[in-house]
């Protein structure tokens, strides 16, 4: 099996760019495909996503409505162990207690100078479409990791899109998280017709106004071509993970945190970044064992990661480790230091970070609150997770009294005339009451 290990300091600049390129979705193939998705979407509606769905996913929907009904729900919730709908019920809790303290207050008016009054007023989006995919396996978590936030900010409409099983169903696991969220408006529809729809609306699905949720190349290449037709939310793309780790890091704990993000797929990027060749050594040992017992499919997956967009680098200090990893402004980024609360101090760009040796990934993926959808391919460096924060919108207030105005009637028409704006000039110098 091939593991990738690099010398950081070894490498030549195509190597580097390589590294720092990693693994970004290449969707300009399929753009011309999707654009005619979103047409046909647009002139037909209803009728078009039905033979979208039978063309690209195989699923006839024939006699099925295309919003899943309660019975469906209630199905699907009797369906599920208990095991599962209690991991369901304390992760949604978990998540839901964390976005409370997100929610903003805004800024109650005050006297900005004397006569002069300003504010900020908070108020959720009017509507959201939530984008479950589904090619990969079934993610009951990203639903409400998605949907949480959006339902404390308030936002009065949520609705669920998600590519149908072979039998029109849809997954119970997520049925039941969006009754957990309190979201019973769900479709049984994917794909990049699934965003059009919910940009432009049919007969079935009115359009919203912003878009939220990870998904194929199709998916991404919609939202791309309806940017400016609807908010199509942050940009998330394959999975990436570093784990910055020095000596004092367990090998074996380590190696079986390293291949955790790698098992989303073979575009995904998994990256071990040490100083300490001790580690490496002891980590690319322990790898092939744990990669043996996957199943098949996550098999692969992680093989191919760690010999593609994946692997172990080693640097010639932690400083240089530190600068590497703010460079790549992974999604997930776990440190595992002798110190760990201090050398974060020092990362500026990741989506998350995990602290310390005894929290796993997919403990932070599913069940610890702060959200787990997260930037991608190094917009983590100016993007943050998803949050209650997207979800609302700010106006500002503002009021003056007649002092405060008599005071801007001196300073604003001097600024309005040097800019060449007659008008806003007048505004003041035409007043009637001057």
């Amino acid at each position: 099996m091939k593991i990738n290990r690099y010398l950081w300091n070894s490498l030549d600049q195509n190597g580097r760019e390589k590294i720092l390129s990693r693994s970004r979705n290449d969707i300009s193939a399929v753009l011309p495909d999707v654009q005619k998705i979103i047409d046909e979407i647009r002139r037909t509606g209803d009728e078009a996503l039905r033979r979208f769905t039978k063309e690209w996913d195989h699923v006839d929907l024939t006699g099925i409505p295309l919003k899943v009904t309660p019975e469906e729900r209630e199905a699907a919730e009797a369906s599920l162990p208990d095991e599962l709908k209690t991991a369901l019920d304390f992760s949604i809790e978990n998540v839901r207690r964390f976005h409370e303290r997100q929610k903003p207050e805004g800024i109650t008016p005050f006297e900005i100078s004397s006569g002069i009054f300003g504010g900020e007023k908070v108020t959720p989006i009017e509507s959201l479409g939530i984008y479950i995919p589904r090619g990969r396996g079934s993610f009951p978590s990203m639903l409400y990791m998605t949907a949480v936030p959006a339902v404390v900010a308030g936002v009065p409409r949520i609705c669920v899109v998600t590519p149908p099983a072979a039998d029109g169903s849809v997954d119970a696991a997520c049925l039941y998280a969006a009754k957990r969220c309190g979201i019973d408006e769900i479709y049984r529809v994917g794909g990049a017709q699934a965003i059009a729809a919910l940009a432009y609306g049919t007969e079935s699905i009115p359009p919203v106004v912003k878009l939220t949720g990870p998904g194929s190349r199709y998916v991404t290449a919609a939202k791309q071509l309806l940017y400016g037709t609807v908010d199509v939310g942050l940009p998330a793309g394959p999975s990436e993970s570093i784990i910055l780790a020095d000596a004092a890091a367990d090998p074996y704990t380590t190696a079986l945190d390293l291949i955790t993000e790698a098992e989303h797929g073979s575009d995904s990027s998994a990256l071990l970044i040490t100083p300490s060749a001790a580690l490496a050594d002891a980590v690319e040992s322990e790898l092939p064992g744990l990669i043996a017992q996957l199943p098949e499919q996550r098999r692969e997956f992680v093989a191919n990661v760690l010999s593609g967009y994946g692997g172990i680098i080693q640097t010639a200090s932690i400083e240089e480790a530190v600068d590497l990893v703010n460079r790549l402004a992974t999604e997930h980024l776990k440190i595992v230091t002798e110190n760990p609360f201090e050398t974060e101090k020092s990362i500026r760009n990741a989506g998350e970070i995990i602290l310390g040796e005894r929290t796993p990934f997919s403990a932070a993926n599913y069940s610890i609150g702060p959200n787990a959808v997260l930037p991608t391919g190094g917009s983590a460096k100016t993007f943050s997770g998803v949050s209650v924060r997207d979800f609302v919108k700010y106006s500002s207030l503002i009021y003056t009294t007649e002092d405060g105005y008599n005071r801007l009637r001196e300073v604003v028409p001097p600024l309005a005339e040097y800019e060449g704006f007659s008008a806003h000039k007048n505004a003041f110098d035409l007043r009637k009451g001057n």
